[in-house]
């Protein structure tokens, strides 16, 4: 009888932990489905191309827990605009920050391997605060510099999502002092030796993008070839 009960049990635990994961998984595809759902009020000439600070813009501006926006923010591409597949790993590396140009560590989910490199090397993190649904919440973001002078902005770019004239359009996109807020540096911190180490030491984050950083804007082809570099140069 007491063999019983145990069989019983573990069954028990077994229907309450499939229970419990399919509602972890079911609340993550959510995510990715308000992504899909909401594509033409983000984007609505379809045009994502280096359009990242559409998606932090969106999702930053519901009414959300600090939970909610990290997930939202692991399902796009900062650099390219590309939606994510939700069981995508980040890629561990480094950016300076703006103001002391230290070296901040941290986890980025991007499209393609290319965009580690791009995002590493054309972008400043700043760290910022927000107030959530539950409360305020310390973090680091990726930004760039205002874009709307440039004579060669890209021309594959919806600039009227960036810009107001030559002033960040603060109706599409999120800005601190001036820079364009293009995604969120998940578990951002600042770098030990060791870490420094890993990333340059890495093959992608490393050797792969020493390679492609080396070379001239009009022979890049992968990922967003040189579309990215021209918006954030």
């Amino acid at each position: 009888m007491r063999y019983l009960t145990n069989i019983f049990k573990l069954v028990a635990i077994c229907i309450l932990t499939l229970f419990f994961s399919n509602i972890s998984i079911s609340t993550e595809k959510n995510y990715y489905k308000d992504l899909i759902t909401d594509w033409s009020r983000i984007f609505p000439d379809q045009n994502r191309n280096a359009a990242g600070p559409k998606f932090f813009k969106y999702i930053i501006d519901k009414e959300i827990t600090y939970e909610d926006f990290i997930e939202y923010n692991k399902l796009y591409c900062a650099v390219s605009g590309s939606l994510i597949d939700p069981n995508s790993e980040p890629d561990f590396l480094l950016a300076n920050e703006m103001v002391t140009n230290k070296k901040i560590c941290g986890d980025y989910y991007k499209c393609c391997v290319p965009c580690s490199c791009d995002i590493m090397k054309y972008s400043k993190v700043q760290k910022m605060k927000y107030q959530f649904k539950d409360g305020e919440k310390e973090f680091f973001v990726f930004t760039i510099k205002n874009p709307c002078n440039k004579k060669d902005f890209p021309n594959r770019v919806n600039k009227d999502y960036f810009c107001d004239g030559k002033k960040i359009n603060n109706k599409q996109v999120y800005k601190i002092n001036d820079r364009i807020v293009i995604g969120l540096f998940h578990n951002g911190k600042s770098c030990t030796k060791g870490e420094i180490d890993s990333v340059k030491s890495h093959y992608i984050t490393g050797k792969y993008c020493e390679l492609r950083n080396n070379t001239p804007l009009e022979n890049l082809e992968a990922g967003m070839g040189d579309i990215f570099i021209k918006l954030a140069k």
